[in-house]
């Protein structure tokens, strides 16, 4: 059988559209599957959002989002599903109960005051939803958190829960509770903007003299000139509507979610 030695435009077109064809193929056999959970904390119900890659069934590490201010919502959601995207086992946890949200500061502030003595054990809920998934590999666990979040799973390390690490952005650094010496298991990581009134820059240094008196493995990362809520694309919308002093910052955002890549590679060694 001959073949011509110059290859006939429609074949190399066919040829470019079926590899096409097979990378998107590749491409959606990895798709990011998120799906909504239902948990409790005694009586109380709790609505969370669970994302991972289903392209495999290997054991993963796992990582707990919890929420700003705001409550269980999209965004909160938007970061489970970039952790499940870097191969991790991601919880968008729900510390307010029934998956309710704020569409005011006011509201809220309530909502978020009102979690008081509630978050342990509403955390450590989310936490047991990790724990008896089958795609989690035992003993792999962080958390992070934004704002209210970040305050959050800060508090949860400076008790002593079992993480490998925790992240805050722009979360608030005071305590009633600073850490002790020794009790402090995870890694810590904090990012925050040199102009957020919320977190001034006494309460950074305040932070990191709990940290060092307590020795805790941790870094602070202050970005100059940046406002509170700067990892939020919707900061900017929040501070127009309500008079606050918010404000996204895209380098910063960039910046804090690629040391987050490294720190979690870092502590669960992959």
């Amino acid at each position: 059988m001959q073949h011509n030695k110059s290859t006939p435009r429609a074949f190399v077109a066919q040829t470019l559209f079926a590899l096409a064809m097979a990378t998107l193929a590749g491409a959606a056999s990895a798709a990011v599957h998120g799906e909504e959970v239902t948990y409790s904390d005694g009586e109380t119900t709790l609505k969370g959002y669970l994302a991972y890659d289903d392209a495999t069934q290997a054991k993963r590490p796992g990582v707990l989002v919890v929420h700003e201010w705001w409550g269980h919502n999209a965004y909160a959601r938007k970061r489970a599903e970039m952790l499940a995207g870097m191969g991790y086992l991601a919880l968008a946890v729900d510390m307010y109960g029934d998956g309710k949200t704020a569409d005011h500061p006011k509201d809220a502030g309530e909502f978020a005051k009102a979690v008081g003595k509630n978050a342990r054990p509403r955390f450590e809920a989310a936490m047991k939803v990790l724990e008896g998934n089958p795609r989690y590999a035992p003993g792999q666990m962080a958390a992070l958190g934004y704002c209210f979040g970040g305050g959050q799973v800060l508090g949860m390390a400076r008790q002593g829960l079992p993480l490998k690490g925790v992240l805050s952005y722009h979360g608030s650094l005071a305590t009633k509770q600073p850490s002790e010496p020794g009790k402090v298991k995870a890694r810590v990581a904090v990012f925050t903007g040199e102009a957020d009134p919320m977190i001034p820059a006494e309460q950074v240094a305040g932070f990191k003299q709990e940290m060092d008196k307590a020795g805790v493995n941790y870094y602070v990362v202050s970005y100059p000139g940046v406002k509170h809520s700067f990892t939020n694309p919707e900061a900017d919308d929040f501070a127009r509507r309500f008079d606050m002093p918010v404000g996204y910052d895209a380098r910063a955002d960039k910046d804090s979610w690629a040391k987050t890549e490294v720190f979690l590679k870092e502590i669960f060694k992959q």
